[in-house]
């Protein structure tokens, strides 16, 4: 028979379920990852920060992206971490904490998509109205999108765990290695008939909208470069747009991937595993396909190597 305890403030994570043989290798890859994204990102957002020349719609659009990508690596890769090296009955967490955490790792989901569409926006603005580019993308259009981008988010989210917390609790173990609003709305035995409607309309409209916009950015697009005829235009079309493109196919499947094993409850551990890739894999290769497309980016650490080159000889 269960045992309850009702509304307890200190919960206990499951973990992640990890062999002595491969620990090691594990725990290293998950550590050297969660480095190199916060040197990429951080080293991203600096330098947008500090060069003019990349004062341009398109990469302070971006440094909302690498801004989130460290977000939703910092919320929960540090505690996996340290939890790896405690056993499993000291992989505790406050219950407060733990809505944090799950707000937070929602937020990086949810904002991902929304950074994304408007980073499409801003694609079909330059390729589709070239001439009107700059009275378009103005200052005060950046703040709106961003604005937009991070304030639906939040509401979104917000509304997606006020509706968890109003839940009394009665269990105090949470499945997996990180908190989320599933894991949340589980611990509690009362009704969460609203909590699956909600958050299955929150999945699919945020899907279908960001899904959406992208069929309409880029088909729209593909009409004009096929329309005009012009090299010099489906170049253009061609550089910005394939980099863009990439990274939000490789965050769509990555998100859709944990979605679909969530309706196999036989597959939890793989599901772990995918939500750690989740974690790394897009926010490892956003700044490198992005620093490998930018010329501007590529020309800024190709001058700082060389300086640093001819102060070492």
């Amino acid at each position: 028979m269960e045992n309850y305890t009702y509304n307890s403030f200190t919960l206990q994570l499951e973990g992640l379920n990890v062999s002595k043989n491969s620990f090691y290798p594990v725990f290293l890859f998950v550590f050297f990852a969660y480095l190199f994204i916060i040197f990429a990102n951080v080293g991203i957002v600096v330098l947008v920060f500090m060069d003019k020349n990349l004062h341009q719609p398109m990469y302070l659009l971006f440094r909302n992206l690498a801004v989130n990508d460290i977000l939703g690596s910092s919320t929960v890769l540090p505690r996996l971490l340290i939890d790896m090296l405690r056993p499993p009955s000291e992989r505790l967490i406050s219950y407060y904490e733990c809505v944090v955490q799950a707000f937070s790792t929602h937020l990086f989901s949810t904002t991902t998509r929304t950074v994304l569409m408007i980073m499409a926006f801003d694609r079909y603005v330059a390729i589709c109205n070239p001439l009107r580019y700059a009275t378009i993308m103005t200052n005060k259009m950046l703040i709106k999108l961003t604005v937009s981008a991070w304030g639906v988010s939040f509401v979104l989210v917000g509304i997606l765990l006020s509706l968890t917390i109003r839940l009394n609790r009665c269990r105090t173990l949470i499945r997996g290695y990180f908190c989320n609003n599933a894991a949340l709305f589980n611990l509690s035995c009362e009704s969460v008939f609203i909590n699956n409607v909600y958050g299955l309309t929150f999945t699919v409209i945020l899907y279908t909208g960001s899904i959406g916009s992208m069929v309409l950015t880029y088909t729209k697009i593909t009409v004009v470069c096929l329309t005009r005829k012009n090299k010099s235009l489906n170049k253009k079309a061609l550089k910005t747009c394939s980099t863009h493109l990439v990274v939000y196919l490789i965050s769509l499947f990555s998100g859709m991937s944990i979605i679909i094993l969530l309706r196999f409850p036989a597959y939890a551990e793989s599901r772990k595993f995918a939500t750690i890739l989740y974690l790394i894999i897009p926010n490892s290769l956003n700044p490198i396909i992005y620093g490998m497309q930018s010329k501007e980016i590529r020309k800024i650490l190709s001058n700082m190597s060389e300086s640093k080159r001819c102060l070492s000889s």
